[in-house]
């Protein structure tokens, strides 16, 4: 017998969002590190929030809603609350009711200067591996760091010469803000020109013969057991970042009387840097950069075993930076402002280890 197209609402609801989420779910275990992580924040986010007046949506709420956005490449806040008006998986990962209301869009953008000012990012990543069966996938003696390039949000139209305040270029004769450019023959550079979208992102080029761009660089460091990322932050691009924000992030693990070592790429080969490193008891096993010049490595870090293997595990890293890139979107932040676009890039980077953990978890028991 067929069945009838017609469509019919109910008057009341008894679904159960528990029970139309699958046991074997991935979200599942990916929800019990969360709500683990976010119990340990609760004294965090009470610092952030006044003790009267009306009530907030509470920071778990977003903080998981910014999860999923992450997790399902969904491109703004607008998106993520259509999806959470129908998504029943959405709304249970969240903790909404059937019949509770998404929120408005503007509410993350009120909102994320609060949880900006808190550091909440950098807590979230590391009160998730702070938890005693992640703790122990983690290595504590071997390392590998790397930097890559995230785009700003700002249009090369954007870079222009540093002028007193109101002495812009008129406006276009066609009567509209985005004129015409031709920037061929003419000379830019970060000292006399920046960006009026985003003042403080950098024109930078990755390597001889590539595209500059108007970017920042994000950085990552990783244990090298698990490969789970376990700092993240984001600099102004510029030759030197990479190595001073490696050294910055190293140096919390150094504090130890054994020597843990740090794997990274060519060029962090450079004499300050591998000596930066030395002073701080961590062993560089830095790729060796022979081209035209003398590396800053030799045969006392190149003999011992652990430096081929080493450079071999440090390539993982690219790993997260493909997942935090690509599936995160973090290739082009939305955001302007280092504080804001690093803030963002913390964050995805914990997201990534979330995607991994469950799967480390299962193998491991």
């Amino acid at each position: 017998m067929r069945g009838s197209d017609r469509r019919s609402g109910s008057l009341f609801s008894y679904v159960d969002l528990e029970a139309r989420v699958r046991g074997d779910h991935p979200l599942r275990a990916i929800r019990s590190l969360v709500e683990a992580a976010l119990r340990a924040l609760s004294e965090d986010f009470s610092e952030l929030y006044s003790g009267m007046g009306r009530p907030s949506i509470p920071p778990e709420m977003l903080l998981r809603a910014m999860l999923l956005q992450a997790f399902y490449s969904i491109r703004s806040e607008r998106q993520l609350m259509e999806r959470l008006e129908f998504d029943l998986l959405f709304r249970w990962f969240v903790g909404l009711g059937v019949d509770d209301p998404a929120w408005d869009h503007s509410t993350f953008s009120k909102n994320r200067d609060r949880l900006l000012e808190g550091q909440i990012a950098a807590k979230f990543l590391t009160v998730v591996l702070a938890q005693p069966r992640v703790k122990r996938l983690l290595s504590t003696d071997h390392f590998s760091v790397d930097g890559t390039l995230i785009e700003a949000w700002a249009s090369m139209k954007s870079f222009k010469p540093r002028t007193p305040e109101g002495d812009g270029p008129p406006p276009p004769s066609s009567g509209g803000r985005n004129a015409e450019v031709d920037f061929k023959g003419q000379a830019r550079s970060n000292q006399t020109h920046e960006s009026t979208t985003d003042p403080e992102a950098r024109l930078y080029r990755k390597g001889a013969g590539m595209e500059a761009r108007l970017c920042f660089i994000g950085h990552t460091l990783m244990e090298n057991r698990s490969g789970l990322i376990v700092d993240a932050c984001l600099t102004p691009a510029d030759g030197h970042a990479e190595r001073i924000a490696a050294l910055a992030m190293i140096e919390p693990r150094a504090d130890r009387p054994r020597a843990i070592s740090l794997g990274a790429d060519k060029a962090y080969d450079t004499q300050d840097f591998v000596n930066e490193l030395r002073s701080m008891n961590v062993r560089p096993h830095v790729a060796q950069n022979t081209n035209g010049r003398r590396s800053a490595i030799d045969g006392r870090t190149t003999r011992h075993a652990g430096y081929a293997m080493s450079q071999k595990i440090r390539k993982r890293i690219e790993e997260g930076f493909g997942w935090i890139k690509t599936i995160a979107g973090q290739r082009k932040t939305r955001f302007r402002g280092r504080d804001r676009a690093g803030w963002a890039f913390t964050f995805a980077a914990a997201a990534c280890n979330l995607v991994r953990l469950p799967k480390l978890l299962e193998a491991s028991a």
